[in-house]
């Protein structure tokens, strides 16, 4: 679950990143324990946005997922609209692997 909106942490999630702000200033180094209190100064600060530590589907090797993508697929595969929706979602999962250097 790398990246949660702020009104999605909780007390003792760890950042996985740096938080900055749009001058690329570091308001929270990654590692850093989130409590109460800096949830809040996020808030106020108005970070959308974070990165933390723990599972993630990114965890998980590409090629394992999109064997899965084909096998809930399987039936579907021969309607146009779902081959598109399979498609779309290779695509977005390959981009994201990239984004993430996997």
């Amino acid at each position: 679950m790398p990246k949660l909106y702020l009104h999605d942490l909780k007390p003792g999630m760890k950042l996985l990143k740096p938080v900055t702000n749009s001058s690329g200033v570091v308001l929270l180094a990654g590692g850093t324990e989130l409590n109460e209190e800096l949830i809040g100064r996020l808030q106020r600060m108005e970070v959308e946005s974070v990165y933390v530590r723990g599972e993630s589907r990114l965890d998980r090797p590409l090629e394992e997922l999109l064997a899965e993508l084909d096998s809930r697929f399987k039936k579907t595969e021969n309607e146009p609209q779902m081959a598109t929706l399979k498609r779309l979602i290779q695509e977005h999962l390959a981009a994201l692997y990239a984004s993430h250097g996997l």
